[in-house]
């Protein structure tokens, strides 16, 4: 039977655009299905079921119908704020007091015509690949044993189960990436500098943006679009650098034709392998060798191409614990009620000296330098997204040193596009078998890395990918 959230995001706007279905009516629909399947998933750890309402009753006398996202329900991941509805982080060591003012890209998905069911879960301050929070923990939905990843992980497992349309993650070392490639989604990291309410500009290292996580390619381009579409706000943007436009039109026009032919690297190797034993789970390269099988069926030619060896783990390892060191400063904050992976973080950021960080943030350009030069020769790079299947809940035990290992060796790949600020996108190109160890069904992703500002090669491939292998008809038992 046809139920609304059946329809991609794309389709669902186009609906409401016609008054085939009221802004009203979609939020009703899935304010029903996240109160009757997120007990069991925990996706949201807050639901503003009245405010949703009020603003979707209400939409067009606040925002023009012509906006990109306009009556598309959205979830906040539980990291940024919204005024007046507490930001959590994921942890239990702030005092539980609402928000007094939104967050840029709070307010550009407000101002884009979304509608916030409320917010998404996270862990700890983003600061992890878990999804296990002192609020509760949140379950992959094609198996509830598992974990859907992180940091972006109740976003991920909203679109997937289908409390929610499509929504906005964000990425710092692969928090859209993870979760989309183990709960069976699209998830794209811009370009460092793309999304202007988030462009990658502050912390150490310029590593965290925005960026979407859908169930199709098109969908992926529909919320790019919306996300660097001007807010029209009298006020200046708090960040103005953007990257250069390259190509033409909208990315979503780019993810719908899906046209071009161009020369992909096959990677060899990841930039963690000189400190971390990377094992790569056989349905993890079986999902790189179906992508290679459809890649040369639609006339694209695939190169191998070798990981430069520039040093880069003990400066990555120093970016992630200097931004850690930050967190005492926050006003109110209980550091005997952080998590042991955090307070192991907090401890290490704090004995850092400043030439350290330089001199990591030095290695870590240098790195970036060696890296696009390496990639320059193609217009996208193919990897595994994971290593591994979905982990199982309690996976990253409770030492932080081996958890932060794990966290490496399950997605070794994905930082590095952080680091170098380059497009990256998961697409879901297979599952695992029945014969395999941990069950058949479950979502594996390869990644595709671009150019600086090649976000619309990443989706015209993606697409084609997806019109092959149809990854969209897949969906979880809530589905």
């Amino acid at each position: 039977m046809f139920e609304l959230h059946h329809l991609a995001a794309q389709e669902l706007w186009d609906w409401i655009r016609r008054g085939e279905v009221t802004a009203l009516e979609v939020t009703d629909h899935y304010l029903d299905r996240i109160a009757r399947l997120d007990p069991d998933l925990g996706a949201f750890v807050t639901v503003t079921a009245e405010a949703a309402r009020d603003r979707a009753d209400h939409l067009g006398q606040r925002v023009p119908t012509s906006r990109p996202l306009w009556g598309l329900p959205s979830g906040d991941k539980d990291l940024y704020d919204r005024a007046g509805v507490p930001t959590r982080n994921g942890t239990t060591s702030l005092p539980d007091r609402a928000a007094a003012a939104d967050h840029p890209l709070v307010a550009a998905l407000d101002a884009a015509g979304a509608v916030s069911l409320g917010k998404t879960a996270s862990p700890e301050f983003g600061m992890s690949s878990s999804s296990e929070t002192r609020f509760g923990t949140t379950r992959n939905p094609y198996d509830p044993t598992r974990a859907p990843g992180g940091s972006s992980s109740g976003a991920a497992v909203a679109v997937a189960a289908g409390l929610l349309p499509a929504a906005v993650g964000s990425d710092g070392g692969g928090s859209v990436r993870i979760p989309a490639a183990a709960t069976g989604l699209v998830g794209l990291k811009p370009s460092r500098g793309r999304v202007p309410s988030m462009p990658g500009r502050s912390g150490v290292g310029g590593l965290s943006v925005a960026g979407p996580l859908t169930r199709n390619v098109a969908d992926a381009g529909m919320l790019l679009d919306a996300l660097v579409a001007p807010t029209g706000s009298p006020e200046p943007h708090p960040y103005a650098l953007v990257t250069p436009e390259i190509g033409d039109g909208p990315f979503t026009a780019a993810a719908v034709r899906g046209e071009g032919r161009f020369v992909v690297g096959l990677l060899d190797g990841s930039p963690w392998d000189d400190t971390v034993d990377v094992v790569i789970d056989p349905a993890a390269r079986a999902a790189v060798e179906t992508a290679v099988r459809v890649l040369g069926e639609v006339g694209h030619g695939v190169e191998e191409v070798a990981m430069p060896r520039a040093p880069y783990a003990d400066a990555f390892r120093v970016a992630w614990e200097s931004s850690a060191a930050r967190l005492p400063m926050v006003p109110g904050i209980d550091l005997s009620a952080l998590t042991p992976l955090v307070a192991w973080l907090v401890a290490r950021g704090k004995r850092l000296t400043g030439t350290q960080v330089l001199d990591a943030m030095t290695a870590l350009d240098t790195f970036s330098a060696e890296l696009i030069g390496a990639f320059d020769r193609f217009d996208a790079i193919l990897t595994p997204t994971l290593a591994l299947t979905p982990r199982p809940l309690g996976w990253y035990g409770d030492d932080p040193e081996e958890d932060f290992r794990r966290q490496c060796a399950y997605s070794p790949w994905t930082s590095m596009a952080n680091v170098a600020g380059l497009p990256a996108i998961t697409l879901p190109v297979g599952v695992t078998g029945d014969d395999h160890p941990d069950g058949g069904g479950l979502p594996m992703g390869v990644q595709l890395i671009g150019r600086p500002g090649g976000e619309r090669v990443l989706l015209a491939i993606g697409a084609q990918l997806e019109r092959r292998l149809r990854w969209q008809r897949r969906h979880p038992p809530q589905w």
